[in-house]
């Protein structure tokens, strides 16, 4: 089984790309309700800030760590 931080994760990003759909959605409505529209779009940033958040935490705690990406020795 895969560790719950991993399934977390994906089901935040899964949400903020279910609300910037839904924002789209209702932008490009005809007639479409702006309130809607933004209330998805304040979800989608605050599921973006707690996306960061949980990241942060995890990599304070240990859970993930940060790495770079391969250099290339020079001859």
């Amino acid at each position: 089984m895969q560790p719950l931080y991993k399934i977390l994760v994906i089901a935040v990003f899964i949400g903020i790309l279910a609300a910037l759909g839904s924002a789209l959605y209702q932008l490009s409505r005809k007639g479409g309700d702006s309130k809607k529209m933004v209330r998805a779009l304040a979800i989608r940033v605050g599921l973006s800030i707690a996306l960061f958040l949980l990241l942060m935490i995890l990599w304070k705690l240990g859970i993930i760590t940060p790495h770079g990406l391969p250099t290339q020795s020079s001859p």
